[in-house]
């Protein structure tokens, strides 16, 4: 099957174009590669799966040196007629649409940004992949939809309409467009509701990563709330095998269209967090503690049941492993693509 993976410069979508090659897939990677975060790190990504930066240019095709089945294109999705262009010529099976605008801080300084990226760019994959008969659309959405006032655990279920944050009010608006367009025009979309994941090749402006590379280099590290929050901190492992446990499983019924939690389901503590950290790599950390910042939110707990149910998705990796492996990741690859 052809599989198109957007985002492919990114986090999640550079794990899955990988496991999605290594079972034998022919893939299509697209992504803008914008400067939200160091550049240096998408392009060191795109190179690990045999995209070699000085050969990509906007709108030409870019054939991996590493798969054969594997080419890439860097293209931005608010370029509707391109994108309709490319999804005519390939005739994609499958679309996994992980290109985002990411970031809740950052929304609140861009929030035209998210709009036009996660909306606008997000309904131009919606009207491609009907235009195109694409067969699945799996697409990301975030644990961010459920606000600051839902119950833990998160349940699918429960109401999404109190969005703290531009970023999850862009997310949940996703998550609307893609049900509207599955009832309206039989197309099956499956959201999913990622919850804090983590690992090698993570994002250089979330926790992890900002902690370990502060506590490595002896510099504070800036904690919200004074450290009285949690997080559902999930393994990029356990997230890919995920994402490909539900490509190939269409939504059924009238409408189909569906969405899941992926989480760890084992929140764990800021400080707690930390110290896992300090222990690891034997240093300490030096705190700065600060308020509660607008857009967060206390508590992340990820209800997985329907997914496991579905699925038999049941994530394996514990905090202590996944943040053992991620340092051990770090301090060999991190100076290598990225300035700390």
């Amino acid at each position: 099957m052809k599989i198109l993976v957007t985002g492919a410069a990114g986090f999640i979508g550079f794990h899955v174009v990988n496991r999605l090659l290594l079972q034998g897939h022919e893939v299509v990677g697209l992504d803008n590669i914008n400067g939200y975060y160091d550049v240096r790190l998408k392009y060191a990504r795109l190179a690990e799966a045999g995209i070699r930066q000085e050969k990509i240019k906007t709108k030409e095709w870019v054939q991996s040196e590493k798969y054969p089945t594997y080419r890439f294109i860097q293209l931005d999705l608010m370029e509707r007629e391109p994108l309709f262009s490319l999804f005519r010529s390939e005739k994609f099976n499958y679309v996994v649409n992980l290109a985002a605008q990411a970031g809740v801080r950052y929304s609140l300084e861009n929030p035209l940004t998210y709009i036009y990226s996660n909306v606008v760019g997000f309904t131009h994959i919606l009207e491609a992949c009907r235009l195109s008969s694409v067969q699945h659309l799996i697409y990301a959405s975030s644990s961010s939809v459920y606000g600051d006032d839902t119950p833990v655990p998160y349940q699918e279920s429960a109401r999404t309409d109190h969005p703290v944050s531009l970023y999850a009010a862009t997310k949940k608006a996703d998550e609307l467009l893609a049900y509207t367009y599955s009832k309206l025009y039989h197309l099956p979309a499956t959201g999913i509701r990622f919850f804090t994941v983590y690992g090698p090749w993570g994002r250089p402006d979330m926790a992890p990563w900002l902690f370990i590379s502060a506590i490595s280099k002896g510099e504070p590290i800036t904690v919200f709330n004074n450290g009285n929050m949690q997080r559902d901190f999930t393994f990029i492992d356990d997230v890919a095998e995920g994402v490909l446990k539900i490509i190939p499983s269409l939504p059924e019924g009238d409408v189909p269209h569906m969405v899941y939690n992926m989480g760890c389901s084992t929140p764990v503590q800021l400080m707690d967090f930390i110290r896992i950290i300090e222990k690891i790599s034997g240093q300490k950390a030096i705190l700065e503690l600060k308020g509660m910042q607008p857009g967060d939110v206390i508590s992340t707990f990820a209800d997985t049941s329907l997914l496991r149910q579905h699925f038999g998705y049941k994530p394996s990796t514990t905090v202590e492993t996944g943040i053992r492996i991620f340092y051990e990741w770090f301090r060999e690859h991190a100076e290598k693509i990225y300035i700390l």
